[in-house]
């Protein structure tokens, strides 16, 4: 029996933490949004956040500021679970990481 709980556990746990990290995404999008931009949750597997940067962040000059001293910090010192935050990029035949 104890198995079984643990197996619920750990299926849950994605989703909890889909949950926190979306939750967290949305804290620091506002301030993207005024720049002109977003940020958009892709994946997340393995401590590793996938995004998409949209607007004028996909352009942006600072986009890796912007990705690792804001998003990525954010979302490491309040999901502990993630350990880093890729950018999924953009081509003009779709998306490639």
């Amino acid at each position: 029996m104890e198995d079984m709980e643990k197996k619920a556990e750990q299926a849950a746990a994605p989703a909890d933490v889909l949950e926190r990290i979306e939750k967290t995404i949305n804290k620091i999008r506002p301030y993207i949004q005024a720049d002109g931009g977003d940020v958009q949750l892709i994946d997340y597997q393995d401590g590793v956040v996938t995004v998409s940067m949209t607007g004028a962040c996909a352009g942006c000059m600072a986009i890796g500021t912007t990705l690792n001293d804001g998003i990525q910090a954010l979302l490491m010192d309040e999901v502990p679970e993630v350990k880093r935050v890729e950018l999924m990029q953009a081509s003009p035949y779709g998306y490639y990481y």
